[in-house]
C-alpha cells in the first residue's frame, strides 16, 4: 500500500465512524419516545428483556451504547441485574443489523439475469438518500424531519466511508505479504486477540466488523481467519461498558462483568467446539473442515452470517444459565452498596447519552420532589389546629431533602440541556428546570408556616374566633389547590391544571378580604397588633404558595399547547376571560366564601 492508499483508508474509516455516530444520534432522537415506552413495559420476563435489548440496539445501531445504558439503569435502580442480563443478550443479537447493512456494498450483479442486483448496491441509491437527507436538514423546520435527515445522511456517509475503505485495500489482493500476514490469524488465539484489540480501539463492534468487511474485498481473507477475528470482536465490544462501570455502584459493575462473561464464555465454548468437531471429523476421515475453511475466501455477507450465527449460538448457550451468570458476576464483584437516596441515584450520568430516558428519570425525581414539598405544606397547615414538635422537625427535614433534590436535579438537567436534544426533549428539560424552582419554594413556605405556628405556641396566644373561621376557609382553599397541582404535575393532567388558576385568583381575593377584616377588628380593639403580624405572615405564605401552584400548572398547560415558555403571557390570556374560566372561578368563590362579619 502506498501513502495515498493509507490516507484513503484512514479517511474512509473516519467517515465510517462519523456516519455511524450521526446516524445513531438521529435514531436516538427520533426514537426517544419509543425508548421510554419500551422501557416502561419491561418486566421480569427474560423474553421481554431480550426483545427490549434487541429492539433498542437495532434502533440505535450500537450494542455498546445499549450496554452502557443498561449499566446506567442498574446503577440508578431502574433495572434489576437479572433483567439487565437478558437485555444484554438481546443487544448482542441486535448489533448484527449493522453488519447486514454494510454488507450491501458487497453485492455483485452480472450482465445476465442477475443484473438487477446492481440496483441493490449502495452506489445506485445512496445519492438519492443523501440528497433527501441534506434537504431535510437544511430546509425543514420540523425536528422529526431533521432527525430523519440526520439518519439518512449518517447512513450515506457511513456507506461512503465503507466504499473508500474497500477501494483503498482492494490493491492488497495481489500483495503476497498481506496474504502471509492474514494466514497468521488462522491461529485462533491470534485471531481472537486481533479482533478484541481492534474493537477495543474503535470502541464499536459494528465499526470493527465494517473494517473486516472492507478488507474482505481483497479476497485474501478466508473463513478460517475470519471466524476467530469475529469472535474476538465480540469480546472487544465489552471494553466500553467496562470503562463506563468504573464509577458505577456494585450492581452497575456486575452488569458490565456479566456482559464480559457472556461474550468470553460464548467465544471460548463455541471456538473450542469448532476445533473439536473439526478435529473429530478430520480424525474419522469424513473431511478436513480446517482445509475447507482456510481455503474458502469470505465476503461481506459471509462475515455478516458468521457474526449473526455466533451471536445466536451464544444466546442459545447462555439462555438457560442466566441465573448462574448473575451469581458468577456477584461472586466476582463482591460486597454491598452503601444505602443512598433511591431517587437521586436515578440521575445516572450514563443516561445523558439517551436524553429521553434521562428526562423520564428526571421527571420521576421531580414527582418525588413535588410529593415532598406539597405534602409538607399541607401538613404544616395542620399545626395551627394542634401543634406537634415532631411533625415540625419532620417538615424541616423534608425541606432539606427537597433542597438536595433541587440542586442535584437542576445540575443534571443543565448537563442534559447541553447535549444534542430533540425539540420535545428540550422542551421537557426546560419545563422541569422551570418547575422544580417553584416546588422548592413551596417547601420553603412550609417551614415559614411552621415558624408561625411555633411563635403562636411559644407565646401562648390565639386568634379570635372570627380570624380562625376565616383562616379555616383560606386553609381549605390552599389545601385544594395543592392537591390539584400535585395530581396535575404527577399525572400530566391538563384538565386538573386548568382548575388551578381560577382557584389561585380566589385565594388572592381571600387574602385581601381577611387582611381588610383584620384591620377592622384592630380598629374595634377586637384583636392585637402582634397577632396581626403573625396573621399577615401566614396569609402571605399561603398566597405565595398558590402563586407557585399557578406557575406549575400554567407551565404544564402553556407548553403543551404552544411549546414555548412564556408563563406571564399565558396567565394573562387565561385571566382575560373565557366562559370555562369564569365558571370555575364563580364555583370556587361560592365554595370558599368567608363567613359573615359580626
Amino acid at each position: 500500500m502506498g501513502i495515498f492508499e493509507i490516507l484513503s483508508l484512514v479517511c474512509g474509516l473516519a467517515l465510517f465512524l462519523y456516519g455511524m455516530d450521526v446516524m445513531g444520534t438521529g435514531l436516538k432522537k427520533s426514537a426517544g419516545r419509543k425508548l421510554k415506552t419500551i422501557l416502561g413495559n419491561l418486566t421480569s420476563s427474560k423474553l421481554k428483556g431480550f426483545l427490549l435489548g434487541l429492539g433498542v440496539t437495532a434502533i440505535i445501531q450500537s450494542s455498546s451504547a445499549t450496554t452502557v445504558m443498561v449499566v446506567g439503569f442498574v446503577n440508578s435502580g431502574t433495572m434489576l441485574l437479572s433483567q439487565a442480563i437478558s437485555v444484554i443478550m438481546g443487544a448482542n443479537v441486535g448489533t448484527a443489523v449493522t453488519a447486514w447493512l454494510t454488507a450491501l456494498n458487497g453485492i455483485e450483479g452480472g450482465a445476465d439475469a442477475t443484473a438487477w442486483l446492481n440496483y441493490l448496491k449502495p452506489d445506485a441509491w445512496m445519492p438519492i438518500l443523501a440528497l433527501i437527507g441534506i434537504c431535510f436538514i437544511m430546509f425543514s423546520k420540523k425536528d422529526k424531519q431533521k432527525d430523519l435527515g440526520s439518519i439518512l445522511m449518517g447512513f450515506a456517509v457511513l456507506m461512503v466511508g465503507m466504499s473508500l475503505m474497500s477501494d483503498a485495500v482492494s490493491g492488497l489482493k495481489n500483495d503476497p505479504n498481506f496474504t502471509q500476514i492474514l494466514t497468521l490469524f488462522n491461529n485462533p488465539i491470534l485471531g481472537v486477540l486481533a479482533g478484541t484489540l481492534l474493537t477495543a480501539i474503535v470502541q464499536s463492534s459494528s465499526a470493527s466488523i465494517g473494517i473486516l468487511q472492507a478488507l474482505s474485498v481483497t479476497g485474501a481473507i478466508s473463513f478460517g481467519s475470519a471466524i476467530p477475528i469475529v469472535l474476538g470482536q465480540n469480546i472487544g465490544t465489552c471494553v466500553t461498558a467496562m470503562i463506563s462501570s468504573i464509577s458505577a455502584n456494585k450492581n452497575g459493575k456486575r452488569t458490565a462483568v456479566a456482559h464480559l462473561l457472556f461474550n468470553v464464555i460464548g467465544v471460548t465454548f463455541w471456538l473450542c467446539m469448532y476445533y473439536l468437531v473439526g478435529w473429530i471429523l478430520q480424525t474419522v476421515g469424513v473431511f478436513n473442515i480446517f482445509d475447507l475453511a482456510n481455503g474458502t475466501t469470505i465476503d461481506m455477507f459471509g462475515i455478516a452470517i458468521v457474526h449473526t450465527i455466533f451471536k445466536l449460538l451464544a444466546v442459545g448457550l447462555m439462555w438457560p444459565f442466566t441465573k448462574l451468570l448473575e451469581k458468577l458476576a456477584c461472586a466476582i464483584v463482591k460486597g454491598d452498596d452503601k444505602k443512598g437516596d433511591e431517587y437521586t441515584a436515578m440521575l445516572d450520568e450514563r443516561l445523558l447519552d439517551t436524553p429521553s430516558v434521562a428526562i423520564e428519570n428526571s421527571r420521576q425525581v421531580a414527582c418525588r420532589m413535588a410529593e415532598l414539598s406539597i405534602g409538607s405544606l399541607r401538613k404544616s397547615i395542620t399545626l395551627f389546629d394542634k401543634y406537634d414538635p415532631k411533625l415540625a422537625q419532620e417538615l424541616r427535614d423534608a425541606e432539606d431533602k427537597v433542597d438536595i433534590y433541587e440542586d442535584v436535579l437542576g445540575s443534571y438537567l443543565v448537563k442534559l440541556s447541553a447535549r444534542s436534544l430533540s425539540e420535545t426533549d428540550s422542551i421537557d428539560a426546560t419545563k422541569l428546570l422551570h418547575m422544580i424552582g417553584d416546588l422548592e419554594r413551596i417547601s420553603d413556605h412550609s417551614v415559614n408556616i411552621v415558624e408561625s405556628a411555633e411563635e403562636i405556641q411559644d407565646k401562648n396566644i390565639s386568634f379570635s374566633d372570627a380570624a380562625l373561621s376565616e383562616l379555616t376557609v383560606m386553609k381549605g382553599a390552599v389545601d385544594e389547590i395543592l392537591a390539584i397541582t400535585e395530581e396535575a404535575f404527577v399525572n400530566t393532567d391538563f384538565d386538573k391544571a386548568a382548575m388551578v388558576e381560577p382557584l389561585e385568583q380566589v385565594i388572592d381575593f381571600l387574602r385581601d378580604q381577611i387582611k381588610l377584616r383584620h384591620t377592622i377588628r384592630l380598629q374595634k380593639s377586637l384583636c392585637s397588633i402582634e397577632l396581626g403580624f403573625i396573621l399577615s405572615d401566614i396569609l402571605t405564605n399561603l398566597e405565595r404558595v398558590s402563586d407557585h401552584c399557578s406557575n406549575v400548572a400554567g407551565c404544564l398547560i402553556e407548553m403543551s399547547q404552544h411549546e414555548t415558555l412564556d408563563i406571564h403571557n399565558y396567565l394573562h390570556e387565561v385571566k382575560a376571560g373565557g366562559a370555562d374560566y369564569q365558571e370555575k372561578y364563580d364555583a370556587y368563590m361560592q365554595k370558599y366564601s368567608l363567613p359573615q362579619s359580626k
